[in-house]
């Protein structure tokens, strides 16, 4: 009888190791993917809201950065040199011949319902002291109030003085990279000529820029029955949790065993 006891405190001890262990290797899987170690990936559709109400495609793309950066101090303007086609960085002082006169931001695609959105119909009309010039824009997605991360730019298109005729719009689908949560859209506005930067229009200057619900395509995903596949040649943490599953079986039949 002692030496059963002792057999099935052993083996207790061991369900437990591979218990904890377990454990811990789930939540650094978790963590890992929280923290943001995942690529944005991300596809966009512009055109002028012209030919878009006249039923044009429009020019598509897919976008791929880096993980998103959620920490760190928020300035107007952050392109960095590296990702700017110029050696100006954007934060410097904006050219009073061009500006914004409105922006405007229309979410769809909650296919959970939860609130939270992985599309973004953005909408901008830029103007300029000019009869006619010739710009880009560069859009940049802030995640609760950090860093502004690029999420999109356009191609060059043409302004036309103070005219509301040349809105441009950029739709986005947001496919992975980007967590649960409230985000604020920045819009940095360029010279094609020579690169300069020129305008800048964000959440300080108008509230349908400001604390938008979004998520990826990837967390926005509607309950489905789950099928779980047993890979016999893999690991990760699902190889983990089915380690759980195991112990835990073992440890409530030896309690059984030990009861009879």
């Amino acid at each position: 009888m002692e030496t059963y006891a002792k057999s099935v405190n052993r083996s207790q001890l061991l369900i437990t190791v591979f218990l904890v262990a377990g454990l811990i290797c789930f939540a650094n899987s978790v963590f890992a993917d929280e923290a943001g170690n995942e690529k944005r990936l991300s596809v966009t559709t512009q055109n002028t809201k012209a030919q878009r109400d006249n039923g044009a495609v429009g020019i598509v793309s897919e976008n791929e950065f880096g993980a998103l950066v959620v920490a760190g101090e928020r300035n107007k303007g952050t392109r960095s040199p590296a990702q700017s086609k110029t050696s100006l960085r954007s934060s410097e002082a904006a050219n009073t011949d061009f500006w914004f006169y409105t922006a405007d931001v229309v979410l769809f695609n909650d296919q959970d319902r939860d609130g939270y959105y992985h599309g973004i119909d953005l909408l901008f009309d830029a103007d300029t002291y000019f009869t006619v010039a010739e710009v880009y824009a560069v859009v940049y997605l802030s995640f609760e109030g950090g860093p502004w991360n690029e999420y999109a730019a356009t191609e060059n298109f043409t302004i036309f003085g103070a005219s509301s005729d040349d809105d441009y719009v950029l739709v986005t689908e947001l496919l992975a990279g980007y967590p649960t949560g409230s985000y604020d859209v920045l819009i940095e506005l360029f010279d094609a000529y020579d690169d300069s930067f020129v305008a800048y229009f964000g959440p300080d200057d108008t509230s349908e820029l400001a604390f938008l619900p979004l998520e990826d395509a990837d967390r926005d995903a509607a309950d489905v029955p789950e099928v779980i596949v047993v890979n016999h040649g893999g690991g990760g943490a699902f190889g983990w949790f089915l380690i759980l599953v195991l112990g835990l079986t073992a440890l409530a039949r030896g309690r059984r065993q030990r009861c009879a």
